[in-house]
């Protein structure tokens, strides 16, 4: 393969490929198997409007639920088909260069590629913190992620909105910002008209199947996305879980969960510290990236042991003896730890 192909393929990689079926799955952040009963009962039921084609009026409702959720307007909502369909768009908006911050999520600098932008690569040394000097001056689009996958970085809000520049827009990719306890650094409640913000609800209802997400942003930004976007971009189940979803009961119990995935977080933290592993810290997201030595062989051995962790050699910045690993119970992260001084050859006690 060319440098580029090879580029674009390292890129395109994400952590379902090294979760098999069977495997006691670290590598993907998804919260669950499934999405809680509830919701499963609310898009059963329908299942009916299936067999017509989605109407304004479940848009609009969606849109405003979302709205509500953030205190924005109906008009500063653009419903998608999951995150990666908001990365897709992004060439929409005619950048002359695109600052990408890692290591971070590899979707938006891919989408950005194969539609001919120019790409700056903005390579952070850990502990990964932002600095907003560290973007080129000229870059006209700037993306990053809050709380950062896979580093589990959170920037605060200071930082992002230092990067802000006239001409240029910012991008912050919030996919796992409902999993950070109160969400403290969201921009997604603050109306600028170069900041975009991207959520997704597929990680913390468990719904990476349906495919769910939204951007928040200025109506003149969202309309130069919607632009060459096909009709009934999304169907009515995912208008309906995206309505449900914002609903102030569901935000609540999300609310919930983020506070239990920080204990859980904090727990495979001191797990790992004792066993002796090198985590990246301070970290906010509910997955973490450690270090160790030999990956390569760690993954394959921790793979015979039936547990799938995330390989972390495609995100540019970071090299094979880099990890991901998903914030899970105590008892499977127990399990983990256990596989992993096995793995490398520690003692467990």
């Amino acid at each position: 393969m060319t440098d580029d192909a090879e580029l674009r393929a390292r890129l395109r990689h994400h952590g379902d490929v090294d979760a098999e079926v069977g495997l006691l799955d670290f590598a993907v952040n998804v919260q669950g198997a499934a999405p809680p009963t509830w919701l499963q009962e609310r898009l059963v039921r329908q299942l009916a409007t299936l067999g017509r084609y989605p109407s304004a009026a479940e848009d609009l409702f969606a849109r405003t639920a979302v709205a509500d959720r953030h205190g924005r307007t109906p008009d500063e909502v653009l419903l998608l088909a999951g995150g990666a369909e908001g990365f897709s768009l992004l060439p929409r908006l005619g950048s002359t260069l695109a600052a990408v911050l890692h290591p971070s999520f590899t979707e938006p600098e891919l989408a950005l590629r194969e539609a001919g932008v120019p790409v700056a690569q903005v390579i952070l040394s850990a502990p990964y913190r932002l600095d907003p000097a560290a973007v080129p001056e000229a870059a006209d689009l700037v993306v990053l992620g809050n709380p950062t996958n896979p580093t589990s970085v959170l920037h605060d809000r200071e930082s992002i909105l230092a990067l802000r520049r006239p001409g240029r827009i910012v991008v912050v990719d919030e996919a796992f910002a409902d999993a950070v306890p109160r969400e403290p650094e969201s921009l997604a409640g603050a109306s600028y008209p170069d900041v975009l913000v991207l959520r997704s609800l597929t990680k913390t209802w468990a719904l990476a199947g349906l495919r769910c997400g939204y951007l928040l942003g200025s109506p003149e930004l969202l309309a130069r996305l919607r632009i060459g976007r096909p009709h009934w971009p999304l169907g009515t189940l995912q208008l309906a879980a995206i309505a449900a979803c914002n609903e102030k009961a569901a935000v609540g119990e999300a609310a919930v969960l983020a506070e239990r995935i920080s204990a859980d977080r904090a727990v495979l933290v001191g797990l790992l510290d004792r066993a002796g592993f090198e985590v990246s810290l301070p970290a906010a997201g509910p997955f973490l990236l450690i270090r160790v030595p030999d990956g390569d062989r760690v993954r394959k051995r921790l793979r015979d042991n039936g547990i799938a962790v995330r390989r972390c050699d495609t995100f540019p910045g970071l090299g094979p003896d880099h990890i991901r690993v998903a914030v899970r119970g105590v008892d499977d992260s127990r399990r983990l730890c256990e596989a992993l001084s096995v793995a490398t050859s520690k003692e467990w006690s």
